[in-house]
């Protein structure tokens, strides 16, 4: 764990201790242009001679197009990351999503497409107004699944890579059971059954979820359409043996700035701060008429991401990560000039949700700002014990991920390992130790960008303890710009 000596920020209400430069932090969002494939060769600690696998990141990559920076990151073209662990080593490789228009894009040399989060077309009002297309910048997760190395975006079908040279093959269709365009969530949950259970949102006045089951070969199971009132904006959900579960944020959409060219389709969606979170709980194998969809209300402000839910007799327990309010992306505005002290911070907490009452009751797990958070994967949709999130620094009030937190739910032990000051930590992975019946027994995975340097660390911690710092730290010949999500492997791929 880093030792920082605090130092302090005033803000209208208190005086905060503050463990970064948002310089520092700004220098992550910098383009990688540059495509690599090579050992790496500079690693402080050891790597753990029995970790064998593959990790792969996805996360934006193209953070300019041709010198005109795009005003939020999340509009940048997908670039896969891959880091394989074979024999005490590690072997790095970096490749772009070729995607349609990421191609028409790089032969342009220019914009040609409005982004989701703020990206409009050179031109103003007359270039953008009622043009609807977006770009499939496949940027969000990647997942190796039936033999498949699939790259994910959740507004269109997934992108099939090469797992061994990240090369662009095509669109996955899943033997036709996707339609062109149809949208795939990218954020799969896998059962301890061995079925990857996503999801899709079509919104409108009344907004569709398709849910799709697919199993280990990659053949899909099941897809069934469910129909909820209003609008929804959802990023993740959750499933147990017996339920998917949805949160439905409190927002509205407006889409006429969109459709005048005026607006991206993000900054037409307002939190309605005073509004109730709606629940939706759908039944995964319905059997009869009595296994319905319910939905419930509570006061849980806008969730992006969950950790964990469990079945307890009649009840659902759902871990998340809460916010206040909704940041919002205001026009002709630059993600990388946020200031944090105006966002609320993200926090976990605990839902319990009584189906036979249609009640809910919520609880602060902890008031440390965090996000991307992980458990290990043996416990998906059942009852655990630990959770791993990236965290700030302080476990006071809101600041860029620097650290890794673990929090034990049974004792209500925490536990913290920092890179600040120059350090910014992305989403963890846990990696079970094989053989092992402990649930906090492996490693969590992490790419750190070290601002000190300007090239990036794959960090290497060991659950059970992450205070006695890094078991190994892979230092890259390069920078990998702040990704978003990924997945490990046992499977090799040189």
């Amino acid at each position: 764990m880093t030792n920082l000596q605090p130092q302090e920020k005033t803000t209208k209400n208190q005086a905060l201790p503050i463990s970064y430069t948002i310089e520092d932090w700004q220098k992550g969002y910098q383009s990688q242009k540059q495509e690599y494939d090579y050992w790496i060769d500079n690693i402080t600690g050891e790597i753990p001679p029995e970790l064998h696998g593959t990790l792969f990141r996805n996360g934006p990559g193209l953070l300019d197009i041709n010198g005109e920076i795009l005003p939020h990151p999340f509009d940048g073209d997908g670039m896969i990351n891959k880091i394989t662990f074979i024999n005490g080593r590690a072997h790095y490789r970096n490749k772009f999503v070729e995607t349609e228009g990421y191609l028409a894009e790089k032969k342009a040399g220019k914009i040609l497409y409005r982004g989701v989060f703020g990206t409009q077309k050179p031109g103003g009002l007359l270039a953008n107004i009622f043009d609807l297309r977006i770009k499939h910048i496949a940027n969000t997760n990647v997942i190796y699944w039936g033999k498949k190395l699939l790259a994910l975006w959740e507004a269109a079908e997934p992108y099939l890579l090469n797992p061994y040279t990240l090369e662009t093959i095509g669109n996955e269709y899943f033997n036709g059971s996707l339609s062109q365009k149809e949208a795939f969530s990218a954020h799969p949950r896998i059962d301890t059954n061995g079925t990857l259970v996503n999801f899709a949102i079509k919104p409108g006045l009344k907004t569709t979820i398709t849910i799709f089951e697919i199993n280990q070969s990659g053949e899909m199971k099941s897809k069934k359409n469910y129909q909820v009132p209003g609008f929804c904006f959802i990023h993740d959900f959750l499933i147990t043996e017996k339920y998917c579960i949805f949160f439905q944020n409190p927002v509205n959409f407006n889409p006429i700035p969109f459709l005048l060219g005026i607006s991206s389709a993000s900054q037409c969606i307002k939190l309605q701060k005073y509004q109730p979170s709606k629940i939706i709980i759908i039944p995964r194998h319905s059997t009869s008429e009595d296994d319905k969809m319910q939905i419930l209300e509570t006061k849980a402000g806008f969730i992006f991401h969950h950790v964990n839910a469990f079945e307890v007799a009649n009840e659902l327990i759902v871990d998340s990560i809460c916010y206040e309010s909704l940041t919002t992306v205001e026009p002709k505005s630059d993600y990388r000039y946020t200031n944090f002290d105006n966002n609320s911070p993200g926090q976990l907490y605990r839902f319990t949700i009584n189906l036979s009452q249609d009640k809910v009751e919520s609880q602060l797990i902890d008031k440390r700002s965090v996000e991307f958070p992980t458990i290990n994967p043996n416990n998906v949709g059942k009852p655990y014990r630990f959770l791993y999130t990236s965290a700030t620094h302080y476990d006071i009030g809101n600041a860029p991920l620097q650290a890794i937190f673990k929090v034990d739910l049974a004792s209500g032990k925490r536990q913290i390992w920092s890179a600040a000051p120059r350090g910014f930590t992305g989403e963890p992975v846990f990696i079970p130790r094989a053989n092992s019946s402990a649930e906090d027994d492996g490693w969590l995975i992490t790419v750190v960008y070290n601002a000190e340097n300007n090239c990036s660390d794959v960090v290497i911690l060991d659950a059970r303890d992450l205070e006695k710092g890094a078991v190994a730290t892979l230092h890259l010949k390069n920078h990998i710009p702040y990704g978003l999500h990924g997945s490990f492997t046992p499977e090799i791929f040189i």
